[in-house]
C-alpha cells in the first residue's frame, strides 16, 4: 500500500505536466541597409537549410500532428512593437505570427517553415542565377506556360522547444539581388599541323599566344543567413539581433 500512494500521486501529476502549453508570438523584420556596405563578410554560397521536418503554418495536417493551433489576431500581444517597427523608416516587417504549442523537446517540437516577403521567382532561379528571357514557340497553337515555385525574400526554419529551459533556434535566409564575379575559362587552342613542327623527333609549338581567363560580373540573388540559438524565459520579450534582420519573440505559458 505504501508503494501505491506515490504511484497514484505520480499518475495524477503527470497529465498537468504533459499538457503544459505555450503561446508563441514572433515578429521578423529586415533592416533598410545595404548588406555589402556592412562590416560583415558574406559568402556567395551557403549550405542549404534542412527543410525535411519543417511544415507550413497553413498546413492543418502538420499543425494537428504537432498539437499546434494558430492564435486569433485578438490574442496578439506584440502589436505595439509591430506598430513601432512599421513607423520606423529603417525597418520593414516581413512576418508576424502567433500560435499555441505543447511542451515538447527538440526531437518532437514543431519546426516551422518561414516564408515571407517578395517573391523573386520571376527574376531568379532557385540557385540564385538570373533567369534568361526565353521565347517558346507555340505547339499546335497552344502556348506552354511554366509555373515557377515561389522564391521568397525570407526563407528558412524556426523552432521553439523545451530542454530543461525554453529555446528558440532559427536558420533564416534573407535573399537580395547582388552581383558576383564569374571567371570564364579560356578556350584551349586547337593545335594543327601548321602550328607544330618536328625537330629531332621533338614536338615544338609554334607562335602561340597565351590566353588568360576572362572575368565578368553577373547579377544573382544572394542569401544572407541568420543562424541563431537562444535560451529564453517564458513571459519575457526577447530580441534576436542580426546586421540585416531582427526578431522579436515572446513565449507565454498558458495558465
Amino acid at each position: 500500500m505504501r508503494f501505491l500512494i506515490p504511484l497514484l500521486l505520480l499518475c495524477v501529476s503527470m497529465p498537468s505536466w504533459a499538457q503544459r502549453q505555450f503561446d508563441v508570438e514572433v515578429i521578423i523584420f529586415k533592416r533598410a541597409v545595404d548588406a555589402e556596405q556592412t562590416n560583415e563578410s558574406w559568402p556567395n554560397q551557403l549550405p542549404e537549410i534542412t527543410m525535411t521536418y519543417a511544415g507550413d503554418f497553413q498546413d492543418a495536417q502538420f499543425r494537428q500532428s504537432k498539437g499546434v493551433s494558430m492564435l486569433p489576431y485578438s490574442s496578439y500581444q506584440l502589436l505595439s512593437q509591430k506598430e513601432a517597427l512599421e513607423k520606423h523608416a529603417g525597418f520593414q516587417v516581413l512576418l508576424h505570427k502567433a500560435w499555441r504549442q505543447g511542451d515538447r523537446g527538440k526531437g518532437s517540437a514543431p519546426i516551422f517553415r518561414i516564408r515571407a516577403g517578395k517573391d523573386y521567382s520571376k527574376e531568379y532561379n532557385p540557385d540564385g542565377s538570373e533567369k534568361q528571357a526565353a521565347v517558346q514557340a507555340p505547339l499546335d497553337g497552344i502556348t506552354e506556360v511554366s509555373i515557377d515555385n515561389p522564391l521568397y525574400e525570407l526563407d528558412g526554419t524556426l523552432q521553439v522547444y523545451v530542454q530543461h529551459y525554453l529555446f528558440i533556434e532559427t536558420a533564416l535566409d534573407l535573399k537580395e539581388p547582388s552581383v558576383r564575379e564569374v571567371t570564364l575559362e579560356a578556350t584551349p587552342l586547337e593545335e594543327n599541323a601548321e602550328q607544330l613542327g618536328q625537330v629531332d623527333g621533338n614536338v615544338q609549338l609554334g607562335n602561340l599566344t597565351e590566353v588568360t581567363p576572362t572575368v565578368t560580373v553577373e547579377q544573382f540573388l544572394k542569401s544572407y543567413r541568420m543562424d541563431q540559438k537562444r535560451r529564453m524565459r517564458s513571459g519575457e520579450t526577447h530580441y534576436l539581433d542580426h546586421p540585416l534582420l531582427g526578431m522579436v519573440i515572446q513565449v507565454r505559458r498558458v495558465e
